[in-house]
């Protein structure tokens, strides 16, 4: 999926590898790509319901799922490539690159953002609001979006289409391997280190916190805090275990045969395509374990289905009461 190394200059690449990700690849894709569609375009959908509702993790969860979208609506393209060959040009093998690296890294900073957001209003409760609020409507900005947008720059350099015996491949192609391994360390500290620290620090002192407190909806929160924990590490950790171990292995430090190699770049393409399932996992942890979600997204799709119902109403009625109609319509709307 995301070319991150180029087996196809490996002196160890072999067939069976490419006929494995020739089937194994599109699979996960295709059920990501429809679970993913429909969960965050449904987060998208309530967000956009509940306007006047939105806490400050709504506003992130909002980020989280634009985010995600955009990522999903990338899959099919990566399924054609690993089934058949890539046919798309050299337009959309940067672009599709381009979206690839912003969702890796804004997903994860996303998280980390969401993680000080709770910091805050857990261990800080009192005089949090302001911080918390500048957090979520300026510095998100900066400190998210802005760093993956610029991470992109080299796929806009380095991604290309080339023709390998009879298909053609769209990946990062770099001049020596100094500068893949230079990105790779990149990649692990941006991508798993800094958000990994900033996730784990902020909900080590969060459960602190809670374990000392009592009720019912404290336990909950802890629950809840302990599962979005262990699910962003099931997600990244053995996909970055592999690219970890593949680099050792271009620093000479990790010195094996082909058959290990050729093992180790299997778990990568199966780790990372795993690990895209947090496209579909952000929607359910951080939405739909909450009841207010659910009641939210009840109303939305009511108020979705009402609206429609309206529409088809007015049209009919167009002919002798269209002012009475409209009226009705946009109260109704309004009020919902």
């Amino acid at each position: 999926g995301s070319g991150d190394y180029d087996n196809y200059k490996e002196p160890c690449y072999r067939q069976e590898n490419a006929d494995f990700n020739r089937i194994f690849l599109p699979t996960i894709y295709s059920i990501i790509f429809l679970t993913g569609i429909v969960g965050n375009l449904l987060v998208i959908i309530v967000m956009g319901y509940q306007k006047k509702l939105r806490s400050m993790t709504d506003k992130y969860r909002l980020h989280l799922s634009v985010a995600d979208l955009l990522f999903v609506l990338t899959l099919p393209f990566w399924a054609v490539d690993a089934a058949v060959s890539w046919c798309f040009g050299i337009f959309l093998c940067k672009a599709i690159h381009v979206i690839y690296t912003v969702n890796l890294y804004g997903s994860v900073l996303i998280l980390a953002f969401i993680s000080l957001d709770r910091y805050l209003a857990i261990v800080h409760a009192t005089n949090s609001q302001r911080p918390r609020k500048l957090l979520a409507e300026k510095v998100v900005y900066v400190g998210v979006w802005l760093p993956a947008v610029l991470l992109t720059i080299p796929d806009l350099i380095f991604a290309e289409t080339s023709q390998l015996d009879e298909r053609y491949i769209c990946e990062r192609f770099y001049p020596h391997d100094t500068w893949l391994i230079s990105f790779r360390f990149q990649h692990i500290v941006v991508g798993l280190i800094l958000p990994g620290l900033i996730i784990l620090t902020c909900y080590c002192i969060i459960i602190s916190k809670l374990s000392h407190s009592k009720g019912h909806q404290k336990r909950k929160a802890l629950k809840t805090t302990v599962i979005l924990i262990l699910a962003f590490f099931a997600c990244w950790l053995p996909y970055y275990i592999g690219i970890s171990i593949d680099t050792f292995i271009l620093l000479g430090v990790i010195k094996q045969g082909c058959a290990f190699q050729n093992t180790v770049h299997k778990w990568v393409s199966i780790t990372e395509a795993l690990a895209f399932f947090h496209c579909c996992l952000n929607p359910i942890l951080y939405a739909f374990l909450g009841a207010k979600f659910k009641t939210s997204a009840q109303n939305a799709l009511t108020s979705v289905s009402r609206g429609s119902s309206l529409k088809i109403l007015s049209k009919g009625k167009r002919a002798g009461h269209s002012s009475v109609s409209t009226e009705s319509e946009s109260s109704s709307f309004h009020s919902s």
